[in-house]
């Protein structure tokens, strides 16, 4: 059985709602003056006295246990939900020595970077890369293998990279409101539409591109 180390105006009246009972009924149950009880609500961060808190003690240990599961509950401080970390999934699609690009509204800015999705709980990060990519530029493509994962420079997000092959589509920017356009690139320029500092080490190995 839990023990309640030090009973104050709080968790006093805390017991009292877990057994779901008025001031004076309470009361009648401890064999004290209701205006005993009408303090605690009037002070809870007050400490009771060393009888008030024996009195307690004997009520808890004769509680019925759901009046204590109550009780417990009630002076139990509320779980706060746990944060879920913001992950992405972007694909690096090649077709032959091109590699597949979206032009990104940025606020006011226009910026080049791979397709890209959020992946949602539960959700597989190869499957969200292939299809996002189908879904912003209608290129349907496959993962060849994972490039690794890195928190991202300026979003500061988990991002996710993974290595795809086309299957078959040409590039069309089918996501207007977020994208400007979309577009196969050469390999070789690449570093022209993203500068080299501000893509993924692994990526740029993958590729065979010099930084």
């Amino acid at each position: 059985m839990d023990v309640v180390v030090v009973w104050t105006g709080a968790t006093a009246s805390a017991f009292q709602r877990a057994f779901r009972k008025t001031n004076e009924s309470f009361a009648a149950q401890l064999k004290i003056a209701p205006r005993t009880v009408a303090k605690w609500h009037a002070a809870p961060d007050a400490e009771l006295t060393s009888q008030m808190q024996r009195i307690l003690d004997t009520a808890y240990a004769e509680a019925d246990i759901s009046v204590r599961e109550r009780f417990r509950a009630l002076i139990s401080p509320p779980r706060q939900p746990q944060a879920v970390a913001l992950r992405v999934a972007i694909a690096v699609v090649l077709r032959g020595a091109e590699v597949l690009l979206v032009q990104r509204r940025d606020g006011g800015d226009l910026s080049w970077q791979f397709p890209a999705g959020v992946v949602k709980p539960g959700a597989e990060v190869a499957v969200v890369a292939v299809s996002e990519t189908r879904a912003e530029t209608g290129v349907h493509c496959t993962v060849r293998q994972p490039l690794g994962s890195r928190l991202h420079p300026t979003t500061g997000v988990e991002a996710s990279y993974l290595l795809c092959d086309h299957l078959m589509g040409d590039a069309s920017n089918l996501d207007p409101a977020e994208n400007a356009e979309a577009a196969f690139v050469p390999i070789a320029s690449l570093t022209r539409f993203i500068p080299a500092d501000r893509i993924y080490r692994p990526v740029l190995d993958a590729l065979g591109v010099s930084a």
